[in-house]
């Protein structure tokens, strides 16, 4: 295998193409890892992990994360790892956050509906 400038993913430039609502894709994949780029402009559900933990890197904007003990505030260029089967959910602080998450490829997303 080779690498080259070819290699390279810009962020700015995946971080400028989303216009409202919740954007999520695949930038990359680590061994058995996907990093994925959020664009969000409104909540996401709450859900869980049950295979995977999941972490968050803020790359711009200000992301909310919301756990049943409470809500966490992460600013442009903080960290959080949220375990697997722990209950969240992930909201922009403001009009837009743009997130990178690392997660198993193979992650599973179970969907909390609301009482």
């Amino acid at each position: 295998m080779t690498i080259s400038s070819a290699n390279i993913v810009d962020l700015n430039e995946h971080s400028g193409k989303a216009a409202g609502g919740y954007k999520n894709f695949p930038l990359s994949e680590v061994n058995d890892h996907v990093i994925r780029m959020s664009i969000m402009t409104e909540d996401f559900y709450w859900h869980y992990h049950p295979n995977s933990d999941e972490t968050f890197i803020v790359i711009e904007g200000t992301l909310m994360l919301d756990l049943e003990t409470g809500t966490i505030e992460l600013n442009k260029g903080q960290m959080i790892t949220v375990p697997k089967n722990i209950a969240h959910r992930t909201r922009p602080k403001g009009a837009q956050s743009v997130n990178l998450t690392i997660e198993l490829t193979a992650m599973k997303t179970v969907r909390i509906e609301a009482e």
